[in-house]
């Protein structure tokens, strides 16, 4: 923890900060835009069977011509249990007697139907163009635009995998220029590519390297401030998010083709490279990490654009090595996860964090990739979740000050599973009362998931905190994962897979009060660190016992 200390000298939320941190924020924006994208490029209208006698407009027959279009439909797709006409499936032939019979006392079984071999109509009122209509993913096919979703996820699973470990080891720099370049490649694809499955690949690399940005912003910029501004960088950081429901919900609400939708987001990230290269590497990483020269280099650069005075007088390699000469010789053997399983503190918050990370995102993710589901206005829906995410965070951030961190998520957690298990309770026709619950939910989505972050940058250490990260980001991403193939049950049963993601977020939040608080506690820099906080812990009880005794 000595890093601290020299972090002070330096400045622990000067200008330097700032310009790092509105990159890293603009940078996250652009990330978790790529993520429920599928939400309007991959929406589903309203659709029916194509018929020959009302869709072949080249043909017309003397006795068809004097019906209306409502006439006509009504002779080739048979009605549901609502009265509405089936998605897939039609009658064989035109029943002609319906056009003389009361719609309520018609058998629908009384007639032969058939799926849609001929292909479909869409309601294209909404989304006049979007990957179902493209690739006719619908009736039998529906299952495939979940798996799409499902590998979008199962990329930021990969991610969690794969970045974890390479961002210890290469620095979280290096790890953020190269997803935002494979970002902006991969998803730029996406919109000229011919076949879905090529389609489903790219969305999988997008969903990697989105996850890569995601993981490493957060990291990056905590390790640049000290505690007392860490919750504020956290809830800036997660705004980003919000300024990317509001941007994606405003071009989905004028941009209705999918292909230029998806370039409209991917372009720009190109133009944020060639900021990269005033992106500065984490100090504290490097330090750790026995590279004390790089360290001292970006230490005085961070100095010198804060404005301190004489920084190179202090700043030298004989005060770093003295303040952190016990971490430096501790990194001189590479942590492994080996190291945490010997470490059973460390491993025992891995396991809780895990979890918690694992039911939140189930939950979250559950919310933020079925917008259409919620059976409101998936736009005015999607831009109330992105203008209402600066006050969350602000609430967030207020309730994470003053309640502390594990308080925090418990209750965050706790609400988040009541408003979704009421979701599904809110009547079809009260679409008003609907949105105001799925907005709130989806609020709390931001809240939850801020909250858990902010948390899990302060308990693990630094010598191994993107690699502990990438851990329970699997578990995460796991939960990310089956929150879209979950929705398939909605075929048997409509409130299931709501029921599963308010139990989850329930149970969630009860696992999350097992986890120490770290309210401004400087961040820990070795496994030994997070280990000898629990040796203190038990020391400063039995010490405070003591005296209790005594004074008794």
């Amino acid at each position: 923890m000595a890093f601290q200390e020299i972090l002070d000298q330096v400045g622990s939320l000067g200008r330097f900060q700032i310009l790092q941190i509105a990159f890293l924020i603009l940078s996250n924006c652009l990330a978790f835009i790529h993520v429920p994208l599928e939400n309007f490029t991959a929406a589903t209208p309203e659709h029916r069977c194509w018929v020959h006698v009302l869709d072949n407009h080249t043909v017309a027959h003397n006795h068809t011509a004097t019906l209306s279009q409502q006439d006509l439909l009504r002779i080739s797709i048979p009605l549901d249990s609502n009265l509405r006409p089936k998605k897939c499936r039609r009658f064989v032939q035109p029943q002609w007697q319906l056009l003389h019979l009361n719609k309520t006392l018609w058998n629908a079984s009384e007639a032969d139907t058939e799926p849609c071999v001929d292909g479909w109509v869409y309601d294209k009122s909404s989304f006049p163009s979007t990957t179902v209509t493209e690739w006719d993913l619908v009736c039998e096919f529906q299952s495939l635009n979940s798996i799409n979703k499902f590998l979008v996820t199962a990329g930021m699973f990969v991610g969690n995998i794969l970045y974890g470990h390479l961002t210890d080891r290469f620095g979280r720099r290096l790890i953020i220029i190269s997803c935002l370049l494979m970002l902006a490649v991969a998803d730029t694809c996406v919109a000229f590519t011919p076949t879905f499955p090529l389609y489903c690949a790219l969305r999988f690399l997008a969903g990697m390297s989105s996850l890569g940005i995601m993981l490493n912003t957060p990291v990056l910029a905590v390790e640049w401030t000290g505690p007392k501004f860490q919750a504020t960088v956290m809830m800036c950081l997660f705004c980003s998010a919000g300024f990317g429901q509001v941007l994606l919900g405003g071009l989905a609400y004028f941009v209705h083709n999918w292909h230029i939708l998806q370039l409209a987001l991917s372009i720009p990230i190109f133009f944020l490279l060639p900021f990269t290269r005033w992106l500065a590497e984490s100090a504290r990483w490097l330090l750790i990490t026995n590279k004390p020269q790089e360290g001292l280099k970006e230490l005085r650069r961070a100095a010198r654009i804060n404005g301190m005075k004489n920084y190179r007088d202090t700043l030298t390699m004989e005060v770093v090595r003295a303040t952190m000469n016990e971490e430096l010789e501790m990194t001189k053997a590479k942590p492994s996860l080996g190291d945490l399983l010997r470490a059973p503190t460390l491993c025992k918050r891995i396991c809780l964090l895990s979890f918690v990370r694992f039911a939140s995102l189930l939950s979250g993710y559950g919310i933020l990739l079925n917008l259409q589901h919620l059976r409101s206005n998936i736009f005015l829906l999607q831009i109330l979740l992105g203008v209402l995410s600066v006050p969350t965070n602000y609430v967030t951030f207020i309730v994470l000050n003053h309640l502390g961190r594990r308080i925090s998520q418990f209750l965050f957690m706790f609400f988040l599973g009541i408003f979704i298990l009421t979701i599904m309770f809110v009547p079809q026709e009260m679409q008003t009362l609907g949105l105001v619950v799925s907005t709130l939910g989806g609020e709390l989505v931001f809240a939850s998931i801020s909250c858990l972050l902010t948390h899990a940058n302060e308990l693990l250490p630094t010598v191994i905190r993107a690699t502990a990260l990438g851990i329970t980001g699997i578990a995460g991403s796991t939960g990310s994962s089956l929150a879209s193939l979950l929705m398939i049950l909605a075929v048997y049963s409509e409130p299931l897979p709501w029921i599963i993601y308010g139990a989850f977020s329930i149970l969630g939040g009860l696992v999350a009060l097992l986890l120490p608080e770290t309210k401004n506690r400087p961040l820990p820099d070795s496994i030994e660190d997070v280990e000898n906080e629990r040796r203190c812990s038990r020391q400063a009880k039995r010490e405070d016992t003591f005296i209790k005794v005594t004074q008794f």
